[in-house]
């Protein structure tokens, strides 16, 4: 059995850690494709530095990296590449050129042929998961850049979603995307027939001439009734939450012009190339990523917030918790066995300065609380100054307040300026101690731009990948996912007997009272 617990590489890693100055240390910030990562509040040392490198050379780290540049099976799961990286390279490579470089010619082809015809004022996306977090947040954080068209994404099941995204729109002048890697996606293919009554219902006598296929199944699409020339394709070696970069796009070009979503790819690109060039202590993604397994795997951290100062970043937090949680959200290394570490950080958040108002007391003041990763945008978009020093004043303070504390004799001191009652003032002053020596990362931002938010993206994807690695998990499939699919189409099949009995022996006495409550429903 592999065990990463008792590997030397690992011991000492987490001796350095647990070792290394919990207290202000050395300003440590570092520089990729235009971003400012500052780590000085992460555990680290000449050690942990030293240990890091060794770990990551016990993983076979240098490997990993290679095969997913060059388009090796990577994801040992499933026997397939995650070539992410090709679609967004200056020049794809060889293997794949031809294909990446056709579909895009055609998937902006089409783009320029709607906004000469003036086509399409309203656009429609269905998709879920990474079919749709990726369009929707780049769409929805850069919308202030252009507005050719309004812009609407469905994708829960929940026929509200899609009522919601048709509400107000002109039939005649709307394009519909089905966004599926299979075509076979309950929730997109749902919505796809409501949106196919509504056109119907407003008069649109040939619905699917108005529809986009985005999938890698060709066929299904074809035979679902989308023409040809309205299906765009990507491959089984994009996984869904990297696809953003391949076709999925579409949306992006359709809502924020071409040349966002060439500006995207390549800061994206620009991200790449440092993840794969950058020596291993000033390469970003690994750094964060080895805070990172420090802090779940060493430090006991079980989750992590993300605080965007930008409140056109919002969806960035669920497109997150994507990426994270369902690539490291698994236990089962490489070998078949259990890996013996925690790993896969709960990850949730909000934008500030509300999540000051929501959940950073807890922050500060839990018995644990968790790691933040800040971002902040060094210029905005607005004329409005004073607005932009309080979002700037507030993101620095919290995160100071969050490393430094606030010990109990400087809370006393406080109390005491108008408790005098020594009884009291020692009772109060406890109510106002903060530990502190809580990491944070905090990540700075030029401005929120296509290239900007591209390298931002490929940021989190190479952190992820790189802690993958360390704990020798697959961060390319999704193997629970399709689990509970595969039940929830069971239970529709059951649920469709209409009153009858239905036969739910296989599942839990719950489950069973209320497949056979809602029957019919």
């Amino acid at each position: 059995m592999t065990s990463l617990a008792n590997s030397p590489a690992w011991k000492d890693f987490c001796g350095a850690v647990k070792t290394s100055e919990i207290g202000a240390h050395a300003l440590r910030i570092l520089d990729a494709a235009g971003l400012s990562v500052d780590l000085s509040t992460q555990r680290h040392s000449a050690d942990v530095e030293t240990a890091g490198k060794q770990l990551l050379k016990a993983q076979g780290f240098e490997s990993a990296r290679t095969q997913l540049f060059n388009g090796s099976p990577i994801n040992w799961t499933e026997n397939r590449a995650a070539w992410h990286t090709a679609l967004r390279a200056t020049e794809p490579p060889v293997a794949v050129a031809e294909l990446i470089k056709h579909e895009r010619e055609r998937m902006l082809s089409f783009v320029d042929q709607a906004n000469a015809k003036n086509q399409y004022r309203n656009v429609v996306h269905l998709g879920i998961g990474g079919s749709d977090w990726g369009p929707r947040l780049v769409v929805e954080s850069l919308t202030g850049l252009t507005g050719r068209r309004t812009m609407r994404f469905a994708s829960n099941v929940d026929a509200h979603a899609i009522t919601a995204a048709l509400d107000g729109l002109d039939p005649h002048d709307t394009l519909i995307i089905i966004a599926s890697k299979s075509f076979t996606t309950t929730e997109s293919l749902a919505n796809a027939a409501c949106a196919t009554d509504w056109l119907r219902a407003g008069g649109v006598k040939r619905p699917l001439d108005q529809f986009v296929a985005i999938t890698a199944n060709v066929k299904a699409a074809r035979d679902y009734g989308i023409d040809n020339d309205h299906i765009f394709q990507f491959w089984d070696w994009v996984g869904g939450r990297y696809s953003l970069w391949s076709s999925i796009g579409l949306p992006i070009a359709l809502g924020l012009g071409a040349d966002v979503f060439a500006a995207l790819l390549a800061g994206a690109a620009e991200m790449d190339e440092h993840f794969l060039t950058a020596p291993i202590e000033s390469n970003v993604p690994v750094q964060m990523a080895l805070s990172g397994v420090a802090n779940r795997s060493v430090l006991g951290y079980a989750s992590f917030a993300l605080c965007p100062y930008d409140a056109r970043l919002k969806h960035l937090i669920p497109w997150l918790q994507q990426l994270e949680m369902e690539s490291l959200g698994k236990s089962t290394t490489r070998d078949g066995d259990t890996l013996d570490v925690p790993s896969s950080p709960a990850v949730w958040g909000m934008p500030g300065t509300d999540s000051q108002h929501t959940f950073f007391q807890w922050l500060h003041q839990d018995n644990i609380g968790a790691p933040v990763d800040f971002i902040l945008c060094a210029t905005p978009d607005h004329r409005y100054n004073r607005h932009h020093r309080l979002l700037v004043a507030n993101c620095l303070a919290q995160r100071a307040a969050l490393w430094q504390g606030k010990s109990y004799e400087r809370a006393l001191e406080e109390v005491q300026r108008t408790e005098k009652d020594p009884v009291k003032a020692s009772i109060l002053a406890q109510h106002r101690v903060h530990p502190g020596g809580r990491p944070s990362t905090l990540i700075v931002m030029p401005r929120l731009d296509a290239k900007s938010l591209g390298a931002l993206l490929a940021l989190y994807e190479h952190k992820v990948f790189t802690q993958g690695v360390i704990w020798g998990i697959n961060p390319f499939d999704q193997w629970g996912v399709e689990f509970g699919k595969q039940l929830a189409g069971d239970i529709e099949r059951r649920l469709d007997a209409l009153g009858s009995d239905p036969e739910v022996s296989p599942y839990d006495p719950s489950t069973a009272y209320w497949v056979k409550k809602l029957a019919g429903s």
